[in-house]
Parts: C-alpha cells; sequence; structure tokens
C-alpha cells in the first residue's frame, strides 16, 4: 500500500470525528468522504484522469480539501492557486501546462474551463508514464520568472504515514505555498480539524481561533508581528492555541519575546522549509530561543562555508522552466546564512538579503529586533541601500503607532541604536510608511532589493 492509500485509509475510518471547520460550521470525516467520493464522480465526468494538470483556484474550504484528496487519489497533476497570483495566473497556467482550471466562489460552489496547453513540458510526460500524482508551487519570482516546482505526491505524502497526534490546525499558509499545502495534509492525515480561513486579518483570526477551539496555528513572523501591533487579541479568548509555528522568513527575537507573553499556554516552535525540498521537522531549543534543531527521518542538513545545505527524500522532481538546483549528490544550497552550536542552528537570514557596508555583514532581522523594542515603532523593515563609499548602507522602513515628527523619531532611534549595535548597523534613514506597505498578501516583509 503506497503513502496515499495508508493516509486515505486512515481519513476513510474517523467517522464522526471532526474534519473541517468553514464558516462556523464542523463537517465530520464521514461528510468530509462523501465530498471526496462525490469529487471521485465529478473528476470522471470531467474526463480528468491520471496525468491531467488541473489548476484550482481558490481558498480552503470542504469543496477544496476533498478535491485535492480525490485528485491525488487519481493520480492527477494538481496546480493550486489563490487570487494573490492573480496578475500572473496566466503565466503560470503555460509553465505548468494546465489542462482543467477549476475556480471556487466564496459560498463553495465552482464553475470548470477546459485549458489548451501549450507543448507538454517533459517532466509533466514522464509522470503520465508512470501514473504519478504531482503537485506544482511557484517561486515567489524575486529574482526573475516565477519558477515552477513539480513535486511527487506520492514522496510528500509519505512524512504523514507515521501516525501522530491530530491538531485543530489553522490553515492560515495559503494553499498555493508548499507550506499551506504541508500543513493541509497533516490536518487530515492525522485525524485533526482543518480551520479554514478566507481573511487573514487579525481579528478574523482571532476570531477562527476563539470560535473552533483551534489548538495550531502555522504562521509567519511578519503576521505575528502585525497581530501584536493590532492588540485585538486582547478582545477574544485565544486560550485554545496549544503550539505556535513560525517560519517563512527570521523572526525578530523582540516579537518572539512578546507572543510568549500573548499565548502562555502555547508551545513555540520554529520550522523550517523550501518549497523544492519540502517541510523539516524541528525542535526549537526553547519557546523564546531562535536556535533550532532541523532534519528528521528522510531529512539530511550539512553548513558550508557558513551557508545550509539541505537533502530531502522528498525533493522536488525538478524546475518546470529552469536547471536543477541540485548537485550531483541530490543537496541543495538553501542561500541561509547560519550559525552551528553543537546540534542547534540559529539562521541569520538569507545570503541574498545580507547587507554588506564596507565589508561588514548586517543581517535585517538583527537590526529589526532593535527597532522593534521602542514603544512607538508598530513594524520595521531593514533593507540595503547603495552607496558610493561604503558599497551599502542600512535604511529602515517604519511604521508607527501614533503619528511623531520624523526628525524627533528619527534622533531618539538613532540614540538606542547606537546603545545596542555596532554603528555600521544603525540605519542612516528611517523611512515612516503605512503598515500594510510592508509585507506581501502571503503576511512575509517586502524588502527593497539592494540594487534599488
Amino acid at each position: 500500500m503506497n503513502a496515499i492509500e495508508v493516509v486515505l485509509q486512515r481519513i476513510y475510518s474517523y467517522g464522526d470525528r471532526s474534519a473541517i471547520y468553514w464558516n462556523g460550521k464542523e463537517f465530520s470525516y464521514d461528510e468530509f468522504v462523501g465530498l471526496l467520493d462525490g469529487w471521485s464522480e465529478k473528476l470522471t465526468d470531467l474526463e480528468i484522469h491520471s496525468g491531467t494538470v488541473c489548476a484550482v483556484m481558490g481558498e480552503f474550504s470542504p469543496q477544496t480539501c476533498a478535491l485535492f484528496f480525490a485528485l491525488m487519489k487519481r493520480g492527477a497533476i494538481i496546480v493550486p492557486f489563490t487570487k494573490s497570483i492573480k496578475h500572473e495566473i496566466e503565466v503560470f497556467k503555460e509553465i505548468a501546462g494546465v489542462e482543467i482550471y477549476i475556480e471556487f466562489n466564496e459560498d463553495d460552489t465552482f464553475t470548470v474551463l477546459k485549458e489548451i496547453p501549450g507543448e507538454i513540458n517533459p517532466l509533466i510526460r514522464d509522470f503520465r508514464e508512470k501514473h504519478t500524482p504531482g503537485l506544482v508551487v511557484f517561486s515567489s519570482g524575486s529574482t526573475g520568472r516565477p519558477k515552477g516546482i513539480l513535486h511527487d505526491c506520492e514522496r510528500v505524502m509519505r512524512k504523514f504515514t507515521a501516525e501522530r497526534e491530530g491538531w485543530r490546525s489553522v490553515l492560515f499558509l495559503l494553499m498555493d505555498h508548499f507550506g499551506g499545502f504541508n500543513t493541509f495534509l497533516g490536518a487530515f492525515a492525522y485525524g485533526g480539524m482543518a480551520v479554514c480561513v478566507n481573511n487573514r486579518q487579525p481579528a478574523e483570526i482571532c476570531k477562527a481561533i476563539e470560535s473552533s477551539g483551534a489548538t495550531l496555528l502555522p504562521t509567519t513572523p511578519t503576521f505575528i508581528n502585525l497581530l501584536i501591533a493590532s492588540r485585538v487579541y486582547h478582545s477574544f479568548n485565544l486560550s485554545s492555541i496549544r503550539l505556535i509555528t513560525y517560519g517563512t522568513e527570521v523572526m525578530p527575537e523582540e516579537t518572539l519575546k512578546k507572543v510568549a507573553s500573548i499565548f502562555p499556554n502555547a508551545v513555540l516552535k520554529q520550522t523550517y522549509g523550501l518549497s523544492e525540498v519540502g517541510v523539516l521537522r524541528s525542535k526549537s531549543e526553547n519557546d523564546v530561543s531562535l536556535w533550532v534543531k532541523i532534519g528528521g527521518n528522510g531529512f539530511e542538513v550539512k553548513v558550508a562555508d557558513g551557508l545550509l545545505w539541505v537533502r530531502s527524500e522528498a525533493n522536488m522532481v525538478g524546475y518546470l522552466n529552469a536547471p536543477s538546483p541540485f548537485d550531483e549528490d541530490g543537496w541543495m544550497c538553501t542561500g541561509d546564512e547560519v550559525e552551528v552550536n553543537g546540534e542547534y542552528m540559529r539562521i541569520l537570514g538569507r545570503k541574498s538579503e545580507m547587507i554588506n557596508v564596507g565589508g561588514q555583514k548586517v543581517f535585517p532581522a538583527e537590526v529589526e529586533t532593535v527597532l522593534l523594542e521602542d514603544a512607538n515603532v508598530k513594524e520595521a523593515t531593514v533593507f540595503g541601500v547603495k552607496h558610493q563609499l561604503m558599497g551599502h548602507v542600512v535604511h529602515a522602513n517604519i511604521s508607527l503607532y501614533t503619528d511623531e515628527p520624523v526628525a524627533e523619531f528619527t534622533g531618539r532611534m538613532r540614540l538606542h541604536c547606537s546603545s545596542k549595535l555596532a554603528k555600521y548597523k544603525i540605519p542612516v534613514k528611517f523611512s515612516i510608511v503605512n503598515n500594510e506597505d510592508q509585507r506581501s498578501d502571503r503576511f512575509k516583509k517586502i524588502r527593497i532589493g539592494l540594487d534599488k
């Protein structure tokens, strides 16, 4: 029995256990299985077979969750889309070779369109010959054209075959994000409950936690800081949360300290993953430490020249439109600079985001932690700007709780930074901006490139 069959067999056995929370209503596993079987019939009617490239636009919902499992069972190739990539969708369809496009509405109804793909990608053709279910997600495209990342769903699912504790998991990360798909699989594979949301603003997430009794919140440091800044958590009962996992970007230490006080009943756990290799098992040294042990069954890690390398049994099959990033032994350089202390390591940040000031390294998260110590700083984003003499210098975009004169704020912050940071790490310019301008639709920081 393969991994997908193992997980599906468990899903069919969970009976009246709660499977999904959506729009204020809980759905049992029996009801979910009914939706899954209904989709199996619809796929036949829609002529979706093993190897068909099927795009799914929408949010996690009872129907989309059931469809994903039905597509894996059928051996189709899944291409999840969300509204965050609307402006790039035609390019993504072309890269993936989408043949069927299913778009879901807010009420979970849907429309189906047949697409006319171009030449079939060799990797997709190989999947069809092997009758292998696939998953295509896309890179952010920050360094050029987005890359289509093809995964073997069977390999991805192997991580979930061992039985573990089921959580009432908020599906916060988007379904076209590998981390989001990973959370989705874990929620059902272990007999937990998937808490589906279509609005990721702090008040709505707090409302979903309170009304569903969610126990697990997988999220990003940027969202956590937004939640802290909003202060809406005072209006909700969030005591059901027992675990908060955070990843996708470096967590400022000041943010970690604050969230620990907001969720005193929760364990805080740093995660690590890449779309190309999957999400690794991790163990934080403690709740307020950024030192983490990563790896686990199916994953290997090593550090060379200060950079983290990963090798995984769940490595992607390849990029649909770019050369492979793996070396001949299957290792991939993540681009993350790390410090190592025994079994634990600390992620300092992407080498591409590191600011070189006259030959000295500056990692944005370290500076952001100091800036966030100020009581009037709501959010801070640090980045490098080219400089004729120093190569680059440090700049910071700041959002404030209360307006104040820029000159007064700048003077106070430079004085504060000088007591905590080396001179070359202190921002030479502070710009006051709107909070929304510092984050993407995926709740990650938007850092201005070093060449801008």
